[in-house]
């Protein structure tokens, strides 16, 4: 017995999209992880920006983005809360919920904490007969706490530490006769920032950071004793952002962030045999699994002008250069404006690219913010640029408290 849910491919895979190649010559090859959940983009401003953040000026949900912020942050401390209907498209019970602070110590350190919570909601279980045997609503949680420490009156790196657990299936037996049982994981995330607050540009003030990201390196995980162990969705980011100041009422953040999975590709493997083709075997340990996914694209294998896969001998050739363009493809791109008025209203817009054959998720995301004295609302939109996409019209509603006087650092931008 295993439950019955034609969601569970948008649940279980990391890219939670579908998409239909249009070159008969590049094949999908998405990469895969458990607890995908890890990976949302939890609050309005960055999921409003193209899910651009890792080098944006600091807030209570820089813990997500790059803990190493934190000692810029404009504010002494600050707590959020956010919320995200997820698949509506699909479903209309699944959401995640996020909760996150921060407190600085003094000018050179700073602490931070986040809850994140993702409920699956309700899913029916059958038998092998298609008989309902009970209804059940899997959720997964994570739990993150945070330290960052400036190396220099420019420079600072962060760490956090975090405890992840995944219940998708309520311990039933699984197909193969197997029991089921909950995933379980620790991880680590590492950052680092430099962030230069008198950078002066055609004339203007303004404020440059350039950051760093290691997230969620941490222990495989399976949910049966039959199956085998999938990587956390291990992520390397480098990011930008520019902040320009038109005049004391008027600024501009442009950001940008490079992403890549730290997680093996999967390798063309052959039917039946379980030969592999082309590529490498993707059943490593953490470390080398991170250090394979930089160069173990599999690429396309060479074909006859019948399409059957040429082989010599039991030996397969990879068209040139094909390799490396899917190594190119699985770096992802998000980008996105942010402008305040007078600190107290932000408007903000975004796009994000994945390749097609490594997920297809491009979406362009809108929102607005508003400040009043101690409360900030902040909420996002997104469009899908694709037909059919489960993501398409996610909205996203963040809602933060300052609870610290103002800090020293200098900041034009709010957070």
């Amino acid at each position: 017995m295993f439950k019955k849910l034609s969601l569970s491919v948008f649940i279980i895979s990391p890219m939670l999209v579908s998409a239909q190649a249009t070159n008969k010559d590049l094949q999908l090859n998405t990469i895969t992880t458990a607890m995908p959940f890890l990976s949302i983009t939890p609050d309005s401003r960055s999921g409003a920006m193209g899910d651009a953040g890792t080098a944006v000026s600091a807030n209570s949900n820089s813990i997500y983005w790059n803990t190493a912020m934190l000692n810029f942050a404009k504010k002494d401390a600050e707590i959020s809360i956010s919320y995200t209907p997820w698949l509506r498209q699909l479903t209309n019970d699944i959401h995640l919920s996020y909760l996150s602070g921060y407190k600085k110590l003094g000018d050179r350190q700073a602490i931070t904490a986040a809850l994140r919570y993702f409920s699956l909601g309700e899913i029916t279980y059958t038998d092998n007969l298609g008989n309902v045997t009970r209804n059940d609503t899997p959720s997964e949680f994570e739990i993150t706490g945070g330290y960052a420490f400036k190396l220099s009156d420019r420079l600072s790196v962060g760490l956090n530490g975090k405890f992840a657990y995944s219940n998708l299936t309520g311990g039933m037996t699984t197909a193969s006769g197997a029991q089921s049982k909950a995933g379980i994981a620790g991880a680590t995330d590492l950052s680092f920032i430099y962030y230069n607050e008198d950078v002066r540009m055609g004339g203007r003030n303004g404020i440059l950071g350039l950051g760093a990201t290691i997230n969620n390196v941490g222990n495989k995980i399976a949910y049966s004793a039959l199956q085998q162990r999938d990587f956390l969705p291990m992520n390397l980011k480098l990011g930008f952002s520019y902040m320009t100041e038109f005049d004391k009422y008027n600024t501009l953040t442009w950001a940008v962030d490079i992403q890549k999975l730290l997680v093996p590709t999967p390798p063309n493997i052959e039917a039946g045999t379980g030969v592999i083709l082309s590529g490498k075997n993707n059943n490593v340990g953490v470390i080398s699994g991170m250090l394979q996914s930089f160069y173990d694209a599999p690429g396309v294998l060479v074909k006859d002008p019948n399409g059957t896969i040429e082989s010599n001998s039991g030996t397969y050739s990879v068209e040139k250069g094909s390799r490396f363009k899917e190594e190119l493809r699985e770096i992802n791109i998000a980008t996105g404006l942010e402008y305040w008025y007078n600190e107290m209203f932000a408007m903000r817009g975004g796009l994000f690219y994945e390749h097609y054959t490594k997920g297809s998720r491009q979406y362009v995301n809108a929102g607005i913010g508003l400040k009043y004295n101690i409360i900030g609302i902040d909420i996002s939109y997104l469009a899908a640029l694709k037909k059919n996409n489960p993501l398409a019209n996610t909205l996203r509603f963040t809602l933060r408290f300052d609870i610290g006087s103002k800090s020293s650092t200098k900041s034009a931008t709010p957070e």
